[in-house]
This record gives C-alpha cells, sequence and structure tokens, in this order.
C-alpha cells in the first residue's frame, strides 16, 4: 500500500476555506512552474517529505484557482499522479480538465489528470479522520436505484460515524466514493448521498458498491431521448425532449451555452407546433445535428423545448471551437419570424438544470 502521505490534501485536507470566485486560469504559469520546480518536487516525493511538498504544490495550485483542489496518489502507468480537481464543483470542472490538457506528457515518475481516479487498494487503506481511523474496509452502505432513474442513492455508515460531525462525516462519505469508483463515476451514477449514525438495513460492504454501479451503467450505454410535459412560468403547456441521461460531467469542456430560438407559426390552441412548422422544426434540428457532428466532438445537443409559439434548442459546447458560429449561420435561413442566438457561459449546465439527471 501507498504511504499515506501520498493522499494529503483532499477534500478532507487540502481544500482552503472559499474565497470569492476567480475568472483567472494561470494554467501555462503553472506548468511553467512545474518544469522549474520539479527537481525539487522529484526530490520531496522520493524522501517522502510531505510537509514540503504540500508547501509548494498548495499555493501554486490556488494561483490557477483558490478552490481547486490537489493530491498526489499512485499513479496508474507513473509512480505518481498529480491529481488537480473541481471536487464535484461544476463552475471549475473545465478549468481543471484545460489544465490536465496543458499538462507535459506522462513520464515514469508523473501522470496527471482532472480528477480522482478509482483506487484498486481502496480498502487497504485507513486514514485519521477527525483522530479516528477511518478504515474503508468497514465502510458499509444502503443502496437504492429509484425506478428508471440513471443514479444510485446512497446512504454511507462507518463505526467511527457516530463521533464526527455532519460535514466531517459527509466528507469522509465523499471521499471514500471517489477512492471506490472515481471522481467522475460518483458525478454520473450516485445520487443522494447520506452518511448514516447507525448502520442502514440491508447495508451491504463497500467492496460491493463498484458492481452495482456498473450493472446500473449497462443500462444506459446507447444514446436515449426522453419527452417531457410540463407547463411555462405563466400556465402554459411545454413539451421539451432532452438527452438521457444528460450530464455535464460527460462533456466536462462544454460551457458554453448556445441558445437557439425559432418562432414558429403554425401552432395548436395550446402554443405547440404542427403542421408545416413542425416540419420545418424537425428539418432545422437535422441541419444543426449534421454541422454538430462536423465539429468532431466539440459540441452537443442537450434539450429542446416548445412553449408559446417558440421552440428553443439548448446547445452546449466548447467555446475554443466554432459551434456559436455554425448556430448563427443556421438561423439565416428560419422564415417564420425573427429566430436569435444567445451564447453564455455556463459551466454547470444551469440552463437545462430541469432535465439533467
Amino acid at each position: 500500500m501507498a504511504p499515506v502521505w501520498e493522499y494529503r490534501a483532499m477534500r478532507l485536507f487540502g481544500r482552503k476555506d472559499a474565497q470569492e470566485d476567480e475568472a483567472g486560469d494561470g494554467i501555462a504559469e503553472f506548468w511553467t512552474w512545474w518544469q522549474e520546480t520539479r527537481p525539487r518536487l522529484d526530490s520531496m516525493v522520493a524522501g517522502g517529505a510531505a510537509e514540503g511538498l504540500e508547501e509548494l504544490l498548495a499555493p501554486a495550485v490556488a494561483a490557477i484557482h483558490s478552490d481547486l483542489v490537489w493530491e498526489v496518489a499512485p499513479g496508474r502507468n507513473a509512480a505518481h499522479a498529480l491529481v488537480v480537481t473541481a471536487a464535484g464543483d461544476a463552475e471549475l470542472r473545465s478549468l481543471a480538465h484545460r489544465w490536465a490538457m496543458a499538462a507535459p506528457e506522462s513520464d515514469m515518475l508523473w501522470e496527471f489528470h482532472p480528477s480522482r481516479r478509482a483506487n484498486p487498494q481502496a480498502l487497504e487503506l485507513t486514514l485519521d479522520v477527525g483522530g479516528y481511523e477511518f478504515a474503508l474496509d468497514k465502510l458499509m452502505f444502503g443502496l437504492r436505484v429509484p425506478r428508471d432513474q440513471p443514479r444510485v442513492d446512497v446512504s454511507a455508515y462507518h463505526p467511527i460515524f457516530g463521533e464526527l460531525d455532519d460535514e466531517t462525516r459527509m466528507e469522509a462519505t465523499l471521499l471514500a466514493l471517489d477512492w471506490l469508483l472515481g471522481e467522475d463515476d460518483v458525478a454520473r451514477w450516485v445520487g443522494e448521498i447520506t452518511p448514516a449514525t447507525f448502520q442502514p438495513i440491508d447495508a451491504v460492504a463497500a467492496v460491493h458498491l463498484p458492481a452495482v454501479v456498473a450493472d446500473l451503467a449497462s443500462g444506459y450505454q446507447d444514446e436515449e431521448w426522453v419527452l417531457l410535459e410540463g407547463q411555462t412560468g405563466s400556465g402554459a403547456p411545454l413539451v421539451a425532449t432532452a438527452r438521457h441521461p444528460l450530464r455535464p460531467v460527460d462533456y466536462p469542456l462544454f460551457d458554453q451555452h448556445i441558445a437557439i430560438t425559432l418562432p414558429y407559426a403554425h401552432r395548436d390552441e395550446n402554443g405547440l407546433p404542427v403542421g408545416d412548422s413542425l416540419t420545418a422544426l424537425r428539418d432545422f434540428e437535422e441541419r444543426l445535428a449534421a454541422r454538430l457532428l462536423k465539429l468532431r466532438g466539440d459540441a452537443v445537443l442537450a434539450a429542446h423545448l416548445s412553449a408559446e409559439g417558440h421552440r428553443i434548442i439548448h446547445v452546449y459546447a466548447d467555446p475554443t471551437g466554432d459551434a456559436a458560429i455554425h448556430a448563427k449561420e443556421l438561423i439565416v435561413s428560419w422564415e417564420e419570424g425573427e429566430p436569435r442566438v444567445d451564447v453564455a457561459t455556463d459551466p454547470s449546465w444551469s440552463a437545462v438544470l430541469a432535465f439533467l439527471s
């Protein structure tokens, strides 16, 4: 098992108190610093000098953004992995991924990741949490898969949880889930998380969680869309179609929101498209999908909704690509009213929050 110091500066140990939001992305500066400082870092890793490593890395990562979290962990192909992660903060996920994209190539000593990977030796780990031993092999889970939902709700119990405050229990649970599943799969497949001070009924050992999640994920391998009905704020009928499951973690660089609004002339008594308008809308979306396909994965059609004589199409894209340009070119051909394209930064996908799964 790797030395305990390898796991410093994670949620429990390395996150600084929240400061004001920062937009700076000193990624290039970080990697310049890394190349200059690497001989010292290599020496500290070889000597197990955890405190010195933290003194160097913590301010360097904070210079990118104060809310990023870092850790040094055993690597998969290299001896060590430097992980700089948003730790579940959707607003920072793309920043962490851009940091990793700018990293130098991995070598025998270092590899780089924008999220925590599942640790094959997770159940062998024991941490000091609040002065108590947090051994993952003693962790138990109550698991519930809501009907027709792409997630598993987790109730976590450990013998030390009764001695910890609520926040520390949650942090320990999140950390354990990241190690057992990998941070991205936690975001994909784990729903409600509840640390418990009493063992849940029908609880299973932590070792079984990856198999439960893998079985759940196997049912969502093909692209699916769901049809949804509802009402607008004014009470008008609304019909929407959304990708399912729809999760920002699957598109970590897509923090640009492109909203295409198309007014339509032919509608029923509820304001929903019919006849020639419905045909025109379908044709537009087919042409849009063809354009997005040519962008080679730089954008995704997330959802569209129709109400009160307008269809709004939600696209998320990598802002370094040309998706917004393509959208603005396409609307020129729309003949039913004045179309509009609105482009904004939305890393948490708040514009489609109702459709996220």
